[in-house]
């Protein structure tokens, strides 16, 4: 995921405004949308609400249940009657009955389930943090890709400018007698050549606004834009904090570390609801009932006079101890405890992921910085070069050649600085990323 924080680096430039049709949209803008219409955000959303109702469950084990049932039935033929005596004749029963179970001991099976739903809601709320983190850096790393494409736009423009001019004054030159119609055509090839290469680029930049109007779930591209920060000069960092310290500073605050350590004492709450199969349970139950009895052509009492007369509750302790259940318990026991071993792998394999992501961003980092500083060097030797041989071109001094040369040369430095000046800026990003820092400078 390090690739998706590419350079949130220009959040301090950008207050978020109202959206519309031909208002550019601001950094902050477009991640808070993101985040709020992102289909993956809301499925975790829905996660982490269905993890709250399980907690919810498991905490109202620990209730008594109620329950109410009624039940009529008829027989047919030879039966008891009242006077506890056989006799050919229809009867009927109407029972009633209320009851209540209390779960007294589980073999600490509901206060670990409970445990067990409440990491397992804590590891979602990080699940959703980490989505939204995702949906940030995918979201900055298409944004500064748009600026990136606006910066080298303008570098195929610029080239255009100067092979109008320079066409321009070989025509002037041509029809003075003072340069050959070759030499026009020459430069009007390069001048054509410039305006495909800025077609290009413009091309470039237009797909890179439909992949972020995509990633912000906006029906059309049409009129969508940016706040394009001015970035003239980047604060060079006297020094790197190392990849160790970076590290440790991560594993406090990274939500998909968090959310693995807590499934892995989530595992170990699963282990001891397993070995709950081992203890004895206990439970208390009480209720009301009364029933109603007649046998068809044998004078009965009333149906609330019976419903009294024969009124009744009852309570009682059921104990129910496990002798032999056919190994189930210990392998479910054998089970949770591989369970544990691989979320143990998990979070170590997380966290040497985290750390070789903070090394691979930290000496990126240098090389980014010392790539950097050579490449505002080259853009303003290129530049004078340039400017030099453009002197001499148009005293006649130096050859088209020559002046296509300097001019590529400088375009090129000038491209290059630009990519250094993203690619450094987006190291930087990334430690303080890394660090939980906000992307900003």
């Amino acid at each position: 995921m390090k690739q998706s924080v590419l350079l949130s680096f220009i959040i301090y430039h950008l207050s978020f405004s109202p959206a519309g049709a031909q208002t550019p949209w601001s950094l902050r803008q477009c991640t808070e949308y993101a985040v709020e219409h992102n289909i993956s955000i809301k499925q975790r959303e829905h996660n982490r609400e269905q993890r709250e109702l399980q907690l919810s469950t498991a905490k109202n084990s620990r209730l008594p249940d109620l329950n109410a049932s009624a039940s009529e039935s008829f027989s047919f033929g030879r039966g008891l009657t009242l006077n506890n005596t056989y006799t050919n004749r229809s009867t009927s029963s109407t029972s009633l009955s209320l009851g209540t179970n209390v779960p007294l001991f589980t073999g600490f099976q509901i206060p670990n389930t409970i445990k067990l739903n409440q990491l397992n809601l804590e590891a979602a709320t990080h699940d959703l943090e980490k989505a939204r983190n995702d949906i940030r850096m995918q979201v900055a790393q298409a944004y500064v890709q748009i600026l990136y494409n606006m910066e080298m736009a303008d570098v195929a423009h610029r080239q255009i400018d100067i092979d109008s001019a320079q066409v321009a004054r070989l025509q002037a030159f041509v029809n003075n007698g003072k340069a050959s119609q070759a030499q026009l055509s020459q430069q009007q090839a390069t001048l054509a050549k410039a305006r495909m290469a800025a077609t290009q680029s413009d091309n470039t930049l237009q797909l890179s606004l439909l992949t972020l109007s995509q990633l912000l779930e906006l029906p059309s591209p049409e009129g969508f834009t940016i706040v394009r920060p001015t970035v003239d000069s980047v604060a060079m960092s006297s020094q790197l904090v190392s990849p160790d310290i970076i590290y440790q500073e991560a594993l406090a605050m990274k939500p998909e570390v968090q959310a693995e350590q807590l499934r892995f004492s989530a595992s170990e709450r699963q282990i001891a609801i397993a070995r709950a199969g081992l203890y004895p349970t206990l439970s208390l139950s009480a209720g009301l009932q009364t029933n109603y009895y007649k046998t068809n052509g044998v004078k009965a009492d009333a149906f609330a006079t019976q419903l009294k007369n024969n009124f009744s509750q009852y309570v009682g302790l059921n104990l129910s101890v496990p002798i032999f259940n056919r190994f189930q318990t210990r392998n479910n026991i054998r089970n949770a405890k591989l369970d544990r071993e691989i979320q143990q792998l998990q979070l170590d394999n997380v966290k040497k992921s985290l750390y070789k992501e903070i090394q691979q961003a930290y000496y990126n980092a240098l090389a980014a910085s010392s790539k950097y500083t050579s490449s505002v060097a080259a853009a303003a030797s290129s530049k004078d070069a340039f400017t030099l041989t453009q002197a001499k071109y148009e005293n006649g001094k130096a050859t088209i050649t020559e002046f296509n040369e300097a001019k590529a040369i400088y375009l090129n430095a000038e491209s290059d600085l630009v990519q250094a000046r993203y690619e450094y800026l987006y190291q930087t990003a990334l430690l303080d990323f890394y660090r939980g820092r906000d992307l900003s400078f």
